[in-house]
Formats: structure tokens, sequence, C-alpha cells
């Protein structure tokens, strides 16, 4: 039970007692901790409509109150303070409660259960396999994963995906790229593609790939190699993360920002 929640409740109870028609009531935390742990300036708002004293208004909701606070067990007697301001303050063993239940559930305490389930799906990371994972990528994964665990935590059927594109002219440079390095070819130096990756890790990728056989002159196989070479690296970066998706291909076609296909 929310002490909170729980004094507006019997508080609004309380003012319709003035008031067939309802008014918006705020409740606020005291500027002065002295002065409790809530407050309402209800009785102020009523006065304007019943051109009374505000502050004879706030003891007579106090005393209407007063039983059904009680009878919650979270609360201090309601006390009026001055201009018709409505104070009450939380017993300690009322706000202790929140920790029992915290120990007692455990890594359960705030889920919900709900009857039906929403699919719900969380694309986050989705880096192309070009090239290593960076810090930008780091906090995609952290972000999507907090999402997909509180929407989990409140019932949804939560679905997380990681997106890649294996295809399309990226790809063509990284293959173009991998070949030329397994050629002996520097960036710079005389047949290098235009706009290719530059990075020591394309070297990497290229030693690996010759170290297994293969044919330097097969672009294709490079290609194949050289995204599945990415994608491992960055899975595990991921797993060291924390963080977790279900890799899903773009088969080979331009995903446009927004829509997804799956192989």
């Amino acid at each position: 039970m929310d002490p909170k929640e729980k004094f507006r409740e019997i508080l609004r109870e309380g003012a319709l007692r003035f008031s067939a028609e309802e008014i918006p009531l705020s409740i606020e935390r005291p500027a002065n901790p002295e002065h409790g742990d809530y407050a309402s300036n209800i009785a102020l708002q009523l006065s304007k409509r019943l051109r009374r004293n505000p502050r004879q208004i706030a003891e007579e909701i106090a005393k209407a109150s007063a039983p059904a606070l009680a009878a919650t067990g979270l609360f201090e007697p309601l006390t009026v303070a001055g201009a018709g301001f409505l104070n009450i303050r939380v017993k300690p063993e009322a706000k202790l409660q929140v920790i029992r239940q915290v120990l007692e559930q455990g890594k359960d305490y705030g889920r919900v259960k709900k009857e039906k389930e929403e699919s719900i799906q969380i694309e986050f990371v989705s880096a192309n396999p070009t090239g290593p994972l960076h810090v930008g990528h780091g906090r995609q994964g952290a972000l999507g994963d907090a999402i997909a665990a509180l929407l989990e935590s409140q019932g949804h059927a939560v679905t997380r995906e990681f997106y890649y594109n294996d295809a399309g002219s990226q790809i063509e440079k990284l293959a173009l790229s991998v070949r030329a390095r397994a050629k002996g070819i520097k960036p710079g130096e005389p047949g290098w593609p235009q706009e290719g990756y530059n990075g020591e890790y394309i070297e990497e990728i290229a030693r690996d790939y010759l170290a297994g056989q293969g044919n330097e002159d097969d672009l294709e196989s490079i290609r194949k190699f050289a995204v599945a070479y990415l994608r491992a690296e960055q899975d595990a970066d991921l797993q060291a993360f924390g963080s977790s998706s279900t890799p899903i291909t773009s088969s080979r076609a331009c995903i446009p920002k927004g829509k997804s296909s799956r192989s």
C-alpha cells in the first residue's frame, strides 16, 4: 500500500463532504521535514468555493478523516498547520515495510504478472559487421537491455534482437579491404580500395583468413569470413558486457530504418 496514495484517497473522501464537485487534490512533501512527510492544501482550495475559513475546514477534514487514517496503521495523527494546511507523518514501521518486502521478494520485487502478455520486440546495438563495437554501441546495449528488463518486469513478453546487414556497399568495402590486406597491400598504397577500411583489425582478419588456407582471390569467401569473424567478435564483446540479444541477419538486403526482415 502506497502511503501517499492512501493519504490522497482518504483526504478526497473527506473533501467530498464539503463539495459534491471533486477538486484536484495535490499531495506534496513539505519544504520543512519537521512539518511531516506529506501535506495538502485542499482546505485552502475549498475555502475559495465555500467562502469559509480554510483552517476551520482543515480541522473538520482532519476530524472526519481520522478514523480511516488510523485504520490503515500507516500514519501518525493528521495535523493542521498555518492557514489550513493538512500535514501527516508516516509511522517509522510503515516506512520500513518496503524494505521487508524487498528482502522477502528478492528479484521478484516490483514484478507484475498479467493475464494477457503483450509481445514487444526491442532492437538494440544492431551494428553492421564492418568493424569492432565502440563505446556508442556499449551505451545502446546497456540502454536496450535495461528497457527490455523493465518491460519484462511489468509482465510483457520481450524479444531482444540485434539486426545486422551482411550485404551492400559497406560490406563490399570490407571484403575488398580484407582482400587487399591478404595480398599484402596496405592503406594508401596502389591497389588499396577507395574508401576502404584502414583499421588494424582488417589485417588481423586477413591473416586469420589466410591461415585457414583461404583463397586471396575469392572475394565471396572473404566476405563471408570477414562478416562471421566480426559477428563473433561483437557477440563476445556483448556477452562480456552482460548484454544479450538474438542476432537476425538482413538476408543480404538493406534494412530501412524502423523496419526489419528475418532470415
